[in-house]
């Protein structure tokens, strides 16, 4: 005799109601919280002022180590009376142009380097002799070249740029696979409009990390050049802003202006490059 199994009568459950009480149960609040990243950011910010606030009380130096209130009161005096936004126009402009010109090289080479043997070893070569010099060891020569002005800024920050970008853009492009690189073909694409339609779409992650590894380099470098030019020449943005104030021994205005230096590159990572890269490889599924 054979025994069948039960048969379970149909049913439908109401979806409705289901939703209803998952939206009435609100998530843990400690669970909201987390998921805030410019809040989770800021926690970290206000922890490090206050431990930045009692270090300096307690070594009661204002000379050596003014406190977290002196700066902040210096920065705002800084930005109120006009000096330090002077200053940073006059950095970020020169930044610009140094930035878009090392852009510019590195796609270049980056688009010979796929294209052609000869490019790849030039590429190869340049990185190789030049990637590893510091751009602010070139800033002697660049004072005899270009003489004391932006062209000599610019200069030290294209080479801050330059190599970094192309060897992140030329990694992303080796790492396009073979399949992307044939259906480029077989639509009768080659050459700069393969490496634009398919290679750049494809390697965008390894470009926006090239981006940001360049930006950070550029920055540093020009307030380090604008040190040197502040004390050559008296002119300069925001580095000569700093050295100026550190001679005369304003401890709370030098950092005040490094306090700018770091704000700006926390504003230029987390709404420029953090918008780009939401808008194209984090939309795309490329990143998560």
């Amino acid at each position: 005799m054979l025994l069948e199994p039960p048969i379970r009568a149909e049913y439908e459950r109401d979806t409705a109601a289901v939703q209803e009480v998952a939206l009435a149960r609100p998530a843990p609040l400690a669970s909201r919280i987390t998921e805030l990243s410019w809040l989770r950011k800021g926690l970290v910010l206000a922890v490090l002022a206050l431990l930045w606030e009692g270090l300096a009380r307690w070594q009661d130096n204002d000379l050596l180590l003014p406190t977290f209130t002196q700066t902040a009161a210096a920065l705002w005096d800084g930005l109120t009376s006009g000096e330090l936004p002077a200053n940073v126009a006059v950095s970020l402009s020169v930044l610009l142009q140094g930035y878009l010109a090392g852009i510019a090289l590195a796609f270049v080479l980056t688009a010979l380097a796929v294209s052609t043997r000869i490019g790849r070893d030039l590429l190869e070569t340049l990185t190789s002799m030049f990637n590893p010099l510091p751009a602010i060891a070139l800033l002697p020569l660049a004072l005899l070249w270009f003489g004391l002005g932006r062209g000599s800024l610019i200069f030290v920050i294209v080479h801050s740029v330059l190599w970094p970008l192309a060897l992140n853009t030329y990694a992303g492009f080796r790492g396009v696979p073979d399949t992307l690189r044939m259906a480029g073909r077989n639509y009768g694409l080659g050459g700069l409009r393969l490496v634009l339609q398919v290679l750049v779409p494809a390697a965008l992650p390894s470009i926006l990390s090239g981006l940001k590894i360049g930006w950070a380099f550029a920055w540093r470098t020009l307030i380090a050049a604008e040190l040197v030019f502040g004390a050559t020449s008296g002119k300069g943005g925001l580095g000569w802003y700093i050295f100026q104030n550190r001679n005369e021994l304003y401890t709370d205005k030098v950092f005040a202006g490094l306090a700018l230096v770091i704000l700006i590159g926390l504003v230029v990572e987390n709404l420029v490059f953090r918008t780009l890269e939401r808008v194209t490889v984090l939309r795309w599924g490329m990143q998560r």
